[in-house]
């Protein structure tokens, strides 16, 4: 797929800043608020932003990694938190922020190495039964890379034509900690043994075997090095996936919240593609997964949160999602000093 992403008009910046400015606060009193209402103003080319039926979509998929132990949890944990999160009941970690928060939830089958029940308003997109084990050869062939990415754009376009403006992305899949943190190392340069971590709770002797794991799959690569074939090498369905929806979100000019260490790469990979993805992204939160600050550093991220999270799934960022909506209102409800009567201090 080709996406057509542009950053944003750069023209409108001066007079979001002096709306913000001339608030009746001090200038710069409002921190980070201040800045998110810039960035969402940019990213809709008005002085009045608005955020509207916010969605977190879930992607998930199975792993072929995992079949070297690199993960504490077995691979049918996937299936099962599928369907938890589908319940008619909603009781999983999503399930409760997205209620709190009024977010709509969609799961998306990207491919997983089960058969969901149809009945639980699953989107299928299954691409295949989990990835290949990409100690032995790409995860992915460059067919299931570009229909991961056509299935992901294509749930973003229908969220754009239920009338949402913010997306946040989560995903679900056993091991795919380990395909993030390749990416990391190979997209930014920071040795693979500081992009690795504890998954889903490895002890130190796992997460060493984690790691001479992944020296082995990269020691073992034999690609042409480019992003699209890091991308399909060593990727899994549902972060591909997750590629293609941010790509997609982000042309049509639609706020992005990043959730954690997966989401993060998957954005960072993203943006080697196109770069202007970015200009779209809100980070919700720093995680507690080793390499997840790193890799924000690495992308110039300011993370709204830090809260010790490590789920995934988009809670992060839908937790971070009432300090967007807080920035919203502030440039939207908050008086100017002229209007307001009160003397301009500064």
């Amino acid at each position: 797929m080709v996406f057509h992403i542009e950053r944003p008009d750069s023209a409108i910046r001066p007079a979001l800043q002096a709306k913000i400015d001339n608030l009746t606060k001090p200038k710069g009193s409002l921190g980070r608020l201040e800045e998110l209402a810039l960035q969402i103003g940019l990213i809709q080319q008005t002085l009045s932003p608005e955020l509207r039926h916010p969605q977190n979509i879930v992607f998930a998929a199975d792993h072929g990694i995992v079949e070297e132990g690199v993960s504490i949890a077995p691979k049918e944990v996937t299936w099962q938190q599928v369907c938890h999160f589908t319940h008619p009941q909603g009781t999983g970690g999503v399930n409760f922020l997205c209620r709190q928060h009024g977010f709509k939830l969609k799961v998306v089958d990207a491919g997983v190495d089960f058969d969901l029940p149809r009945d639980r308003g699953i989107i299928d997109l299954k691409v295949g039964r989990g990835t290949r084990n990409f100690l032995h050869c790409p995860a992915m062939t460059e067919a299931e890379m570009e229909q991961c990415l056509a299935g992901g754009a294509r749930v973003v376009r229908q969220c754009a034509e239920e009338g949402s403006n913010v997306l946040s992305f989560g995903e679900m899949g056993i091991g795919n900690t380990s395909p993030s943190s390749i990416w990391m190392s190979l997209f930014t340069g920071i040795p693979l043994a500081e992009c690795v971590g504890a998954g889903s709770g490895l002890d130190s002797a796992g997460i060493r075997h984690k790691l001479d794991v992944l020296q082995r799959s990269v020691e073992n690569y034999s690609g042409d090095g480019s992003p699209r074939d890091l991308i399909r090498w060593f990727g899994g369905y549902e972060m591909v996936m997750a590629i293609g929806a941010m790509l997609q979100a982000a042309e049509l000019k639609m706020v992005i919240l990043v959730d954690g260490f997966i989401m993060t790469n998957c954005i960072l990979a993203a943006s080697r593609l196109e770069p202007a993805v970015l200009d779209y992204a809100v980070f919700g939160h720093c995680g507690d997964e080793s390499g997840h600050k790193r890799v924000l550093d690495a992308l110039g991220a300011k993370p709204i949160l830090n809260l010790g999270l490590r789920l995934g799934e988009g809670t992060g960022a839908i937790c971070a999602y009432p300090i967007v909506e807080s920035a919203v209102r502030m440039i939207n409800e908050m008086d100017d000093f002229r209007s307001a009567e009160i003397t301009k201090y500064f």
